[in-house]
């Protein structure tokens, strides 16, 4: 009877110990856990993108921004030892394969590489998106007037592209390249007014990243791809859009990541985290200072004030 006492009392404190063990494992953080800002290297050029990945009870699940795009789901990532994986359908890519990941976690960063909707395999690596610091009440500089009304003097065009200035405005009389500014910015107030024809649409990038859309919505549900949404991120509470042909003006904050949108006098998204850059973006060093950048390859647009001021350090 004493023997058979110790047998169940060994048994039992080797399945605690085995419980233990099994339960500290559970609760090791996933050192892939987290953003992380891609790089992918496609045709000898560098192109922006975002992965995140979280936990969904024992399940990895996720978020990706390609180059282009708005951010989609990941349902499932998979891992295998130290290899984790995961695929997505196309969403503006040509073909119909879907876009297959693999990689993994090498001194503080994920390398791996991706077999694009073509076949093609790239690689890319990633960094952990950074921490932006957040001041309530930062001291503003002065106004900077970026538009002069009179010439294209402190911008640069992504490539050939149909921006001039006429008659006091910023415009593009067809879809063609991006603009950007040649200064480059970090913690800002930015106050724009802008009008479009029907149909049109286009946007606004903060630090050159982060896509604030513009286009002809009105009348139509908020919706984080339409107009004043952060895109594929942050939904606008309403729909604030005016008539096509009509000015309309943006006033934008943005500190750290927390942005606020004001649509023609509503406050249409207010100090939220915007997660990571959108599709479309110049860079993913999410870190550094960037440009304001002007949409110019979907449709056309004109501005008749582009005044930023800065926060000072």
């Amino acid at each position: 009877m004493i023997f058979k006492k110790s047998r169940l009392q060994a048994f039992l404190f080797l399945f605690l110990v085995n419980a233990a063990v099994v339960s500290a494992q559970e609760d090791k953080p996933n050192p892939i856990v987290g953003r992380w800002d891609l790089t992918m290297t496609m045709d000898g050029e560098e192109r922006p993108s975002w992965l995140e990945i979280s936990k969904s009870g024992k399940s990895l699940v996720g978020r990706f921004v390609f180059a282009f795009g708005s951010a989609r789901p990941v349902s499932e990532i998979k891992m295998d030892g130290e290899l984790f994986s995961f695929s997505i359908p196309p969403q503006y890519e040509p073909g119909e394969d879907d876009m297959a990941f693999e990689g993994t976690y090498v001194g503080e960063t994920l390398k791996g590489n991706m077999r694009y909707t073509d076949g093609k395999t790239y690689d890319w690596v990633g960094t952990r998106a950074p921490k932006l610091s957040y001041n309530a009440n930062p001291n503003w500089g002065k106004p900077i007037d970026l538009f002069n009304g009179k010439d294209l003097s402190g911008w640069e065009s992504q490539g050939e592209g149909e921006w001039l200035a006429e008659d006091g405005l910023l415009k593009n009389a067809k879809p063609g390249a991006n603009l950007l500014t040649t200064d480059t910015f970090k913690d800002f107030k930015l106050e724009v007014e802008f009008r479009y024809p029907e149909g049109s649409n286009s946007g606004i990038y903060l630090r050159g990243r982060y896509e604030v859309q513009i286009a002809d919505n009105k009348g139509l549900e908020p919706n984080s791809l339409l107009f004043g949404g952060i895109y594929g991120f942050l939904t606008p509470n309403e729909m604030a859009a005016k008539n096509p042909g009509e000015w309309q003006q943006y006033e934008i904050t943005l500190i750290g990541r927390r942005v606020t949108v004001v649509a023609n006098g509503k406050a249409i998204i207010v100090d939220q985290n915007i997660p990571g850059i959108t599709g479309g973006a110049i860079d993913s060093k999410e870190g550094e200072p960037g440009p304001l950048l002007i949409q110019g390859d979907h449709g056309p647009i004109e501005f008749r004030k582009i005044v930023l001021t800065p926060a000072m350090d």
